[in-house]
């Protein structure tokens, strides 16, 4: 089975080295670290994260608007992107991707669509070029109509590559948002093919691999198929309302790591299926 990781900006607020130890219990390699430049000492969370024998497979902005129209809002953006990748290199803990993707929760353009999409090519080619600089993969996610305006789909995200024009750039696609945006999920990874860097899995409620109605067996197959070595980073949220809120109330973090473990579980389950070919298609475990 590839490795599995979780993004830690789930749990919120939570102490890195508590996040760490239920990550390391729930039998993951790794994690998607929340790029909190300012709240966050790199050198001591690489330390944290390699003392419970985690990688750092990416990094996931804190909140970056590289496409606004206001010159100022969009350096504001690239600011942090220049401090992000200064911060990661403090980290010495792998060499994680650096993510990139529209402001959420904007859906809909400031200015208009043309405008912005025009600036975040040009600021997505600048953050690309940073990262060359340091020796640093960066992905792009693609997120679902109700959390961005801009870049939804693989064919979007293909479409982006070749106006960036970046050889550091791939996608990053999340089985949730897919479940949104894509009419076959699958079919899109495959389309996708090499220019995928990562991955996210979440299932169709945002809950455990395995408690929506999304076909996983289908997406593993693709992934497979076009030869991702790269890990799945699982990104659920606990039950309750505000998607942009990870705190849903006492006890979350518990609920969290059930959910992880599940996760787990289903994938072993499901990539052992697929190696044994007993799984054929239909909704995952």
């Amino acid at each position: 089975m590839r490795q599995t990781g979780c993004c830690t900006w789930i749990f919120g607020g939570e102490d890195l080295a508590v996040t760490a130890a239920r990550v390391r219990r729930v039998g993951l390699d790794g994690v998607e670290l929340h790029g909190d430049v300012e709240g966050l000492d790199p050198a001591l969370a690489g330390r944290i994260l390699a003392d419970q024998g985690l990688a750092v497979f990416s990094i996931t902005p804190f909140g970056a608007d590289i496409a606004h129209p206001d010159a100022a809002i969009r350096q504001a953006g690239l600011d942090y992107y220049r401090r992000l990748i200064d911060w990661v290199l403090k980290l010495e803990n792998g060499t994680p991707r650096i993510s990139v993707h529209g402001i959420v929760p904007r859906i809909r353009p400031v200015s208009t669509q043309a405008e912005e999409d025009a600036l975040l090519i040009e600021s997505t080619q600048h953050v690309c070029d940073l990262a060359a600089q340091a020796g640093l993969p960066v992905v792009f996610e693609l997120l679902n109509r109700y959390e961005s305006h801009q870049v939804r789909t693989v064919a979007e995200g293909l479409a982006l590559l070749e106006q960036v024009g970046r050889a550091n750039l791939k996608l990053l696609p999340d089985a949730y948002h897919m479940n949104i945006e894509e009419a076959d999920p699958a079919a899109a990874l495959l389309a996708g093919g090499e220019a995928i860097g990562l991955y996210h899995a979440a299932d169709s409620n945002r809950g455990a691999i395995g408690d929506g109605h999304i076909d996983f067996a289908a997406q593993l197959r693709a992934l497979d198929t076009i030869g991702y070595r790269g890990p799945i980073i699982i990104e659920p949220a606990a039950p309750g309302p505000d998607p942009f809120n990870t705190a849903k109330g006492e006890g979350f973090e518990n609920m969290l790591e059930d959910i992880l473990t599940r996760s787990v579980r289903a994938l072993r389950s499901l990539g052992d299926e697929i190696r044994h070919g007993e799984v054929s298609g239909g909704r995952s475990a």
